[in-house]
């Protein structure tokens, strides 16, 4: 299957992705949320599909879509697990996986804008396979850690270079601005994926590839990186892993490259389509 949200911002209904076309399923299922994942949610949907496909409403081309996954209690995202990225950025392979978080109020639709922070020059971009957890994982087994995979998605885990690297601390400070997590557009689960772990993933800035790669230069996979997380965390049904990005990156550029206002970043990964993004310059909010 290939789940979908769609509606406005904070508003969004679940939906379902058939033969090219979007319907909304909101009479069979509340959200794709924890509570959805934790109660086989996915099982039950798949059942009630083939009971209901027929009689589905289809959802306008022009329906907005939003991250597929509804409110995820944290989104894990792994540092520097492509072994050319590392190269590229000067840094040691890990001899052990980088883990930093992204906000979840940096969560947005596959085709929203991208907010370029106030005071932010350093702007970039960044293609990754991301995992949905699909029920309570703690202190998982490498060889069952599939088990707890609901899907798939496309994410952008855009990153402001100057505040993640050299503002002290941790990476997190240029990881969860707002419009940092383009989601989306589906939800493909796990059984429409044979192999993650050999999926070309691409980006382009304002049409040039700029990324273009195979989940098979990771450093740590699917299964391994929920196991080793597991052992520090508990996942929750719905949960997102991020699972790094492969070289092309603005930073890793000679020159460096960043972001500008008017700059398109379109990106994608077999299987799991693909998204937009226009970078727009931050607006303070005003009050009318």
């Amino acid at each position: 299957m290939k789940l979908i949200r769609f509606g406005t911002f904070g508003n969004e209904k679940p939906g379902v992705h058939i033969k090219g076309k979007n319907y909304d399923v909101s009479s069979l299922v509340n959200d794709y949320d924890e509570t959805f994942f934790a109660n086989d949610g996915l099982g039950n949907l798949s059942n009630e599909l083939k009971k209901n496909e027929d009689f589905l409403k289809e959802i306008s081309e022009n329906a907005r879509l939003g991250c597929p996954v509804a409110k995820p209690s944290k989104i894990v995202c792994v540092g520097l697990n492509y072994a050319k990225h590392a190269k590229e950025t000067n840094a040691a392979i890990p001899s052990e996986p980088i883990l930093f978080f992204k906000s979840t109020t940096s969560i947005v639709g596959p085709n929203d804008a991208i907010v370029i922070p106030k005071k932010s020059v350093k702007t970039d971009w960044e293609v990754e396979l991301a995992v949905v957890i699909s029920k309570k994982a703690s202190y998982v087994e490498e060889i069952d850690a599939m088990n707890y995979v609901a899907g798939y998605c496309l994410h952008n885990d855009v990153s402001e270079r100057e505040f993640q690297l050299e503002r002290g601390g941790t990476w997190d400070k240029g990881k969860g601005c707002d419009s940092f997590a383009p989601l989306g557009p589906w939800l493909v689960t796990k059984d429409e994926i044979a192999d993650p772990h050999h999926l070309r993933l691409w980006l382009s800035l304002n049409g040039k590839i700029v990324q273009d790669s195979n989940t098979d230069d990771l450093i740590f996979n699917v299964p391994y990186l929920i196991s080793y997380i597991s052992q520090f965390m508990t996942l929750l049904p719905g949960d997102i892993i991020s699972t790094g990005t492969p070289a092309g990156v603005g930073l890793g550029m000679n020159p460096p490259c960043y972001l500008k206002p008017g700059d398109i970043v379109a990106l994608g990964i077999d299987g799991l389509g693909t998204s937009k993004q226009i970078a727009e310059a931050y607006q303070p909010i005003t009050n009318l």
